[in-house]
């Protein structure tokens, strides 16, 4: 049998994957987040702009926007990112400078960019150019990544990025920067260098905390909340987390949204479903997480390439990150940093990024090839 032969005979035997366990739990994840925002948001929506619906209709527009774009890029071939990528790494770093001398300022943060009725946060869409950006580079030099001075040189191309985003979101910087130590690890064969590179990114990030002087206000208000007015937001995200016990007041049913938590809708979103649906609810939505992390690792353990797989850690790597930090801050662990809880917390641009990252991660299941029983 000539090789042909047994090469067509081989591919009849494959059968399409395409993980629509995945796509169940994104689905669920939306549905259970676009709950929880009406619940969390409808009282201060109709004080505010006379339609408690108001959130829920922004967020539910960006969600089938977000749909319609994880559709499209799910079924697109992924290896298309790889001519793609530096153009879109040097449009999200465009974006992001623009928003630093023509940004417009929400709540006290300078991180919109306005264009006509739509406004759009690039720190967004700088998390998955630099996530396709490094799968990129990282899959040219593969057999050179042991060496240290090339997990320095791609560190110091990643500077640019991390220096806008960082100077009005230290916040995204650091998830960045965690996305690129997650993806060196991953490529990397020695341990002892990436634990240099994560001293040298945690030695800058205090750097970066000291230069200005409300960040390092916010070490103190971790430290002690009780002591300065700032700190009003964390102890009332911990009095909602305590007066949900086990099982919660019920869904819609929380105080501390009635005006004591500001902006409760945002990234003090956990804290409200702590309160109404109980540690039960907390951890319920944990391990649905866990579930998404575990089918990114399904995904990239059988990715038909190094690409393939360097996007999905990528983009599990984000998610994860963001979660941590998101739960930490509100439990008071860490200090406030701002991030938002994935798919639940209010922000146009996240989900709709957010659902896109995901159509990545189908378009890369699309590739894998299961042998028929």
């Amino acid at each position: 049998m000539s090789r042909r032969q047994e090469a067509g005979k081989k591919k009849e035997k494959q059968i399409k994957y395409f993980d629509y366990t995945l796509l169940f739990i994104i689905i669920f994840l939306v549905g259970f987040g676009l709950v929880m925002l009406y619940s969390t948001s409808s009282y201060n929506a109709q004080l505010k702009f006379n339609d408690s619906a108001l959130y829920l209709k922004k967020q539910l527009s960006a969600s089938l926007l977000g749909f319609a774009a994880m559709l499209v890029v799910a079924n697109i071939d992924y290896h298309i990112w790889l001519k793609l990528s530096g153009f879109a790494y040097i449009v999200a770093a465009g974006l992001c400078t623009a928003v630093i001398f023509m940004g417009t300022t929400l709540n006290g943060s300078t991180r919109w960019l306005k264009i006509g009725p739509l406004s759009f946060q690039p720190s967004e869409l700088a998390k998955v150019a630099v996530i396709l950006f490094l799968a990129t580079i990282i899959n040219r030099i593969p057999k050179q990544m042991g060496k240290f001075s090339s997990i320095v040189k791609i560190m110091i191309i990643l500077l640019p990025v991390v220096g806008v985003v960082g100077y009005s979101n230290l916040s995204t910087a650091i998830i960045i920067l965690g996305i690129a130590i997650c993806l060196i690890f991953v490529a990397s064969p020695k341990y002892l260098q990436f634990f240099i590179m994560g001293g040298l990114v945690a030695g800058f990030g205090t750097i970066f905390v000291m230069l200005e002087s409300y960040r390092a206000e916010r070490l103190k208000i971790w430290l002690n909340p009780e002591a300065y007015e700032k700190g009003y937001q964390t102890l009332q995200g911990l009095y909602a987390i305590g007066s949900g016990g086990l099982f919660g007041k019920g869904l819609g049913e929380s105080m501390q949204k009635l005006g004591f938590l500001p902006e409760a809708q945002n990234d003090m979103i956990f804290s409200i479903i702590c309160e109404e649906l109980g540690l039960f609810g907390a951890i319920c939505v944990i391990l649905l997480f866990l579930l998404l992390i575990w089918r990114f690792l399904v995904i990239a353990n059988n990715a038909p390439d190094l690409f393939g797989a360097l996007i999905v850690v990528g983009i599990m790597a984000h998610i994860a990150i963001q979660v941590i930090l998101n739960i930490a801050v509100v439990t008071n662990t860490i200090p406030n940093t701002g991030v938002t809880l994935p798919f639940i917390s209010y922000g146009g641009t996240s989900i709709a990024i957010l659902l896109t990252e995901m159509g990545l991660a189908l378009s890369v299941s699309r590739g894998i090839r299961l042998e028929r029983v």
